[in-house]
């Protein structure tokens, strides 16, 4: 096994994304350098949209990472971190995040109603996620 794996961390979310319903970014950020590039970056969300955008379930393994997502009208959310990460810590974050934006926006997220509040979403996810 590699030794990096082993090594504690406090690193727990790799990326933050939201997507819109043709798989296309509305917010991505990332902690780490796993996608230094945009190029690699966007070709990592659209497989992540590929493979997430039909089904029901909330949990992926995707590229040795662990992805959790929620949809909700015309947004896909995805907290992603890595493939030994406890799922119930990233459902947490994502479940926070979700519920941070239903009160910002009085119930109505949706993606006008996020790309006009998004100074509040950038809040949100620098609250909830310190750093990774």
């Amino acid at each position: 096994m590699d030794n990096a794996i082993l090594e504690p961390s406090l690193l727990t979310v790799k990326a933050v994304l939201i997507m819109d319903n043709d798989g296309e970014r509305l917010y991505a950020k990332y902690y780490d350098d796993t996608y230094p590039s945009v190029k690699e970056q966007k070709a990592f969300e659209k497989n992540v949209y590929s493979k997430t955008h039909r089904t029901d379930s909330e949990i992926a393994l995707l590229e040795g990472l662990t992805v959790v997502y929620k949809s909700n009208i015309d947004l896909y959310f995805y907290v992603i971190g890595s493939s030994h990460e406890n799922e119930l810590m990233l459902m947490a974050v994502l479940n926070c995040l979700f519920d941070s934006l239903s009160q910002m926006l009085r119930k109505n997220v949706e993606k006008r109603a996020l790309l006009e509040n998004m100074e509040g979403l950038f809040l949100a996810v620098d609250e909830i996620v310190d750093g990774g």
